[in-house]
């Protein structure tokens, strides 16, 4: 075996090598920021030539560790002296060494048929329901198709066919319906504009030739599914949703995206990502409204026109446009985890405001629909985001976040406002049901962190309880104020959410297949299982769960698939864990000036519909907040909830056989 040697190219790099960089610079060099090329103890040229003593400090070594245990061991140091006395560690400290909270999994990660995986992102209620999932099934939406037969997404004829059209003035009824729903809080096609289009399309046949054209007859085409949706809002026969037969000829007249873009292309594109939301093709529709995004951008509608002879209502049309397909965009991100495709650095045009012989509510309605989007950009960008967070950066956000929403209810117009005198027994108009569902939802969004860290204690604490290690804690103790007031009012409006839901339900308002009052009661539901199941008994959360999953139950009822699983998920999240014991501190006491509970829970839930105030410290000590992301990580890469239940009594024995 030859003995291997140096190749010449190496022999001869080792002659430039006084040269190199010294592995200890001097103070001189340090100082001047320049390259030292001295040999300690020798000194550097650099000094030798100018005269001056060359000097090689040895530096300390350095170790990097996280910010959060720099304010974890600062905060154990201040509070010290007051555990000295106690002698026993809290039940939290006993039964975490006690549970395993790390769970091995795919996290977001869903694989579906067949053999494809999907990515669900940590904003997703999906993907933090299949955290609390006591059983090995998973909950993906691509798993729930609302009509399973897939021939219509293939290419269509050269020759788009039409359907049978609804009587004209049926179809008029059509776009009421759809408007209802869509048009109050997005701007995708005005009624002037829905008339002039309407009669052209029933005055001829289409021109496959003509692009515009197509896109015309695409559009109506949308409208009647969206329509017919919402009017009939349940499942009637095998055909897919109401409507959805509109839907599959709608398609057949969408051009090509290689086409040059234009307003009404925009339009046609996001009402297609809405429907294909609605259908639980989220996939696709994820696909459409970032085709609708970067069509608008490519427009230039993200910007104000400069152009001063441009009509008002045409610069108008434009910024509702815009908006409506931004916060659309920002909806479908931020529910199913994606990232945002536009920073709101780069948008520079005006929000929607009123014309000339226009009702101002609904400009109102349209601009604080979008500001609220904004805000839940931000949630996904700054608490959802994957990268790397520090304590500090986590309770800025969220109480910057929880500031904005505190000041868009301060300032929101009393035409869009609930009505608190209102009769209880007339419907809320579907626009401020839309509202504040959106609103109660951004709540839900920004505490969810901070609620998952609060829930994970508390059941460390029910844990260590069952053991014998004392009486059930108070689940605020141990946290900030700053932080259990966000979690309060998190519970509040997930129980607004439900007695809204449920107020509209009675009128039929809810969208059995809308993707937002899905989504939203879904998520209000997930959130008051979580407390119920971790937090002590309260009357006022547990009524509040049970209407919420009654609302799930009317949708999953009128065939709603996606829904249904859902349901059944949070039925058996919710009958895996018994109600923790009533402390002492509850409403079940008679409450101050002689109200009874249930008065005062009816006063509580109407001043939450009425103001949301947040009383929070930016000041607060931020270790708590470092806590947060070390037990749960803001991408939650432990399934910590899950295995807490399959560590309860009784959990692993039904899960086994199979009773679950």
């Amino acid at each position: 075996m030859q003995a291997s040697r140096t190749p010449p190219a190496r022999r001869r790099q080792h002659s430039h090598d006084v040269l190199r960089r010294s592995p200890v610079a001097c103070e001189r060099c340090r100082r001047r920021k320049q390259k030292c090329l001295g040999s300690p103890p020798y000194p550097c040229a650099a000094c030798n030539d100018a005269g001056h003593a060359c000097v090689y400090s040895e530096s300390e070594k350095r170790i990097s560790v996280p910010e959060s245990y720099l304010l974890r061991l600062q905060s154990q140091a201040r509070s010290a002296g007051t555990r000295v006395h106690d002698g026993m560690p809290s039940p939290a400290e006993t039964a975490a060494t006690e549970v395993e909270w790390a769970f091995p999994g795919t996290d977001n990660w869903v694989l579906c048929q067949p053999g494809q995986y999907h990515y669900m992102g940590n904003s997703s209620s999906t993907y933090i329901a299949n955290r609390l999932n006591p059983t090995t099934e998973t909950l993906a939406w691509h798993n729930y198709p609302h009509y399973e037969d897939t021939s219509w997404l293939r290419r269509p004829p050269l020759m788009p066919e039409m359907p049978q059209l609804p009587p004209f003035d049926f179809a008029k009824r059509l776009y009421q319906a759809q408007h209802a729903y869509i048009g109050t809080i997005f701007s995708f096609l005005d009624e002037h504009s829905f008339h002039q289009r309407l009669k052209h399309v029933y005055a001829s046949p289409p021109d496959p030739a003509n692009r515009d054209d197509c896109l015309v007859y695409c559009q109506i085409l949308l409208v009647f599914a969206f329509g017919q949706m919402y009017s009939v809002n349940q499942w009637t026969g095998n055909e897919g949703p109401p409507g959805f037969h509109y839907f599959k000829y709608a398609l057949q007249f969408l051009p090509d995206a290689r086409e040059d873009g234009s307003i009404l292309f925009t339009e046609v594109l996001s009402y297609v990502a809405y429907y294909m939301q609605t259908i639980n093709r989220r996939d696709s529709a994820y696909l459409y409204i970032g085709l609708a995004l970067r069509m608008a951008i490519s427009l230039g509608l993200h910007q104000e026109v400069l152009d001063q002879d441009m009509d008002v209502h045409e610069r108008e049309r434009r910024r509702r446009l815009w908006w409506s397909t931004y916060s659309l965009e920002r909806l479908l991100c931020v529910t199913s985890g994606h990232p945002i495709s536009i920073s709101d650095d780069d948008v520079d045009v005006l929000l929607p405001s009123a014309v000339d012989g226009e009702d101002p509510r609904r400009a109102a309605v349209l601009r604080n629909y979008t500001l609220l989007s904004r805000i839940l950009g931000r949630i996904g960008q700054d608490i959802y985001r994957k990268r790397r967070q520090s304590g500090t950066s986590l309770s800025a956000s969220i109480l910057n976040i929880m500031k904005s929403l505190s000041e868009w209810f301060a300032q929101l117009p009393a035409e869009v406002r609930l009505d608190p005198v209102a009769d209880p027994e007339k419907p809320i108009s579907r626009e401020i049901v839309s509202t504040y569902l959106h609103y109660y939802h951004c709540i839900n969004m920004t505490a969810r962190p901070l609620l998952l860290y609060a829930v994970q204690r508390q059941m460390a604490a029910n844990a260590a309880n069952n053991a014998g290690n004392g009486q059930t804690a108070r689940w605020e103790d141990g946290l900030s104020p700053d932080v259990v007031s966000i979690i309060d009012n998190a519970i509040a409006a997930a129980r607004s959410s439900t007695s809204i839901l449920n107020a509209a339900a009675k009128y039929n308002q809810v969208a059995t297949y809308g993707f937002i009052d899905g989504e939203q009661a879904f998520s209000a539901a997930l959130l008051l299982v979580m407390v119920n199941i971790a937090f002590p008994y309260r009357e006022m959360n547990a009524s509040a769960m049970d209407t919420a999953l009654q609302v799930l139950q009317s949708m999953a009822e009128k065939g709603n698939k996606y829904i249904r699983a859902c349901h059944a998920l949070l039925n058996k999240i919710s009958a895996s864990k018994k109600p923790v014991v009533v402390p002492k501190r509850d409403e079940s006491v008679q409450a101050p000036g002689g109200s009874t509970s249930q008065e005062q829970q009816q006063d509580e839930q109407q001043q939450q519909q009425q103001q949301m105030p947040f009383n929070l410290d930016a000041g607060d000590d931020v270790s708590g907040w470092a806590d947060v992301i070390d037990s749960i990580g803001i991408d939650m890469d432990r399934q910590w909830i899950g295995m807490a239940l399959m560590r309860e009594e009784g959990l692993g024995e039904g899960t086994e056989s199979g009773t679950m």
